[in-house]
This record gives structure tokens, sequence and C-alpha cells, in this order.
């Protein structure tokens, strides 16, 4: 007779809604809820280099610096990150932002995680548009950050730490 099987499953109900989020961008010490966002996404790439090893066939790897990158779409209801790009076609000085996004689904055990992206600057951006043909408006919005925090970390869900 075989013996049961003794395994942990996650709990669908742990999973984090897709919608439950809060965006807030800071700039220049002004503080906006970008509840306009849809949808938002950083990520990190590393940079690694290939490192011979004497006594090895295979080659090592080394990770020596990381650069961070952001995109997502928002609906085209603000205008404030079309004035950045019109202060710095005027002044040459570009505005860096900082972009806080907290994941909160009440329902999950994991609770929330809170991501903080600091020195932040935006690829570029859309001056105006209009879609005769469309049901509403949104806009991408891309760029880079230099640094980021995570000053809260989702709580470890039972039997993940097996």
């Amino acid at each position: 007779m075989p013996e049961p099987m003794n395994r942990v499953v996650m709990k669908s109900k742990d999973t984090i809604s897709a919608r439950l989020a809060e965006c807030f961008i800071t700039i220049n010490d002004r503080r906006y809820n970008f509840m306009n966002i849809i949808d938002f996404e950083a990520t990190i790439d590393k940079t690694k280099g290939a490192v011979p090893r004497l006594g090895s066939i295979m080659v090592g790897h080394k990770s020596y610096a990381m650069e961070g990158t952001f995109s997502g779409t928002m609906h085209y209801i603000q205008s404030v990150m079309r004035e950045l790009m019109k202060d710095f076609k005027e002044t040459g000085v570009d505005t860096y932002f900082e972009i806080q996004i907290t994941n909160n689904d009440p329902a999950s055990d994991a609770g929330r995680q809170t991501v903080v992206f600091y020195d932040c600057l935006t690829d570029g951006g859309v001056l105006s548009k209009f879609d005769a043909d469309g049901e509403y408006l949104d806009e991408p919005i891309e760029g880079t950050f230099d640094d980021f925090s995570i000053p809260e970390d989702f709580t470890e869900l039972a039997g993940f730490g097996a």
C-alpha cells in the first residue's frame, strides 16, 4: 500500500489580487496618488561576468552591477509627467522622482509588501493623443531607477520555509 503524500500546498486565497495595490509618486517634495496607473512592473537586470576557474571545466559567473527599469500603463488623465518633460526642455535640468508601490490583499496571509524606487527618470512620454475609435485613452510610462528599498516584506506563508 503506498504511503499518503504529506505535501504542503499553497492556499488559493493567498495569491495576491492584481488590483489591490497603491502607487504614489513623489516629485520635488510633492506626493501624488497615482491612482490612474493601470499596470506597473519594475525589474533589475544584473550584469555578470565570466570567471575562469582553475581545476573546473565549468566557467563560473560573478555579478558586478545592476540596472533598474520600470514600465507600465496609465490612464491619460494627468499632465504631471508632461510637465517634467517641458521643464527639462526649457531648463536642461531633468527631474528625478520617487515611486512607492504597495501590494496589499487582505484576503491573503502574505500581507503587505512595499517597494520604494529612488532617483527615477522617465524615458520620455506622450505629449498629446486622441483615438476617435477608442473607449478610453491610456499612455505608457517607462524609465529607470538608481536605487530601491523594501520597507515592508510579504509574510512567509505557512509551509514556505520547509
